[in-house]
């Protein structure tokens, strides 16, 4: 027994710590945390939730309405539209989280940078920052797929090209502000390299803004990759991708509502999802959060 009470103690304390963390949340980010939650354990667990393969083709059951066997109904090719939702779930989340957090990363770093250093190399990330701002995003995003075509990969190209500049001008805001608080000066005093400064203490508190934004721009990603998918830019049939499937229900919409409806409805909770987490996110750490597309 004596043993044991030295090695639970932290772990018991790192339990009341969380515990006391998530009490401390407000209440728009402790629904959508729980929503959003849900959506990942379902596309994590799709394979062994979902009923049915998501491409298997039954004729058998064609646009069949939601019932006990196929719990959102079948599509015009008999696929159950329940299971090819769950996968969907993997292939939107995915790209969301690769659509938002790969500019987020890049852009916070050269922002956070650029703030921090000044001078000659600040200047030309504020020029090049305003540059690709000016332009809207959709034209990059229209401009990428001429060149390289539909698809997933080429989107996330597009993405990153238009939406690494708002975590830039973000964490470049903030840094020009931090890098001349007390903390950083005694850091430089003390000998301390840039990259240590930057990264273990100026970096931590200028990422609020972006951590903050980057939830509705997660929420603006999921939309946007359904959109293009929905008009044939993003991901391509048989892929069980949201925008896509209702895409491909549109024509039976007044036959066959669902084909459309439950993609569309999935769109919505996950929207709202992590809307509420962007709020609760905002609210938290005491920054505004907004989106750019």
């Amino acid at each position: 027994m004596d043993k044991v009470g030295p090695s639970a103690s932290p772990v018991i304390e790192a339990c009341q710590v969380v515990i006391a963390e998530v009490r401390s949340w407000p209440m728009t980010l402790k629904i959508g945390s729980v929503l959003f939650l849900i959506l990942v354990i379902a596309a994590i667990a799709a394979p062994v939730v979902a009923p049915y393969d998501p491409d298997l083709q039954d004729f058998d059951a064609i646009m069949v309405p939601p019932n006990f066997q196929h719990l959102f109904g079948t599509d015009n090719i008999g696929r159950d539209i329940f299971s090819r939702v769950l996968f969907g779930a993997r292939i939107d989340l995915l790209s969301g989280l690769i659509m938002t957090y790969v500019p987020m990363a890049y852009g916070v770093l050269i922002g956070a940078y650029a703030g921090y250093r000044g001078g000659f190399f600040d200047s030309m990330i504020a020029m090049i920052i305003n540059i690709v701002i000016a332009f809207p995003f959709l034209v990059v995003i229209i401009i990428v797929i001429a060149v390289a075509g539909p698809g997933l990969q080429n989107i996330y190209i597009a993405v990153f090209l238009g939406s690494w500049t708002m975590y830039a001008r973000l964490a470049r805001a903030e840094m020009l502000v931090e890098r001349n608080k007390d903390y950083v000066q005694a850091a430089k005093v003390l000998g301390f390299p840039t990259s240590r400064v930057l990264l273990l203490h100026a970096l931590p508190n200028t990422i609020g803004s972006a951590v903050a934004f980057s939830m509705s721009d997660f929420v603006l990603n999921i939309l946007m990759l359904a959109g293009l998918s929905f008009i044939g830019f993003g991901a391509q049939p048989p892929m069980p991708e949201w925008g896509a499937m209702i895409a491909e229900g549109k024509e039976f919409i007044l036959d066959a509502w669902w084909i459309c409806a439950m993609p569309g409805l999935v769109v919505v909770y996950a929207g709202a999802a992590l809307s509420l987490i962007g709020d609760g996110l905002a609210t938290r750490l005491g920054v505004s959060g907004g989106g750019h597309k």
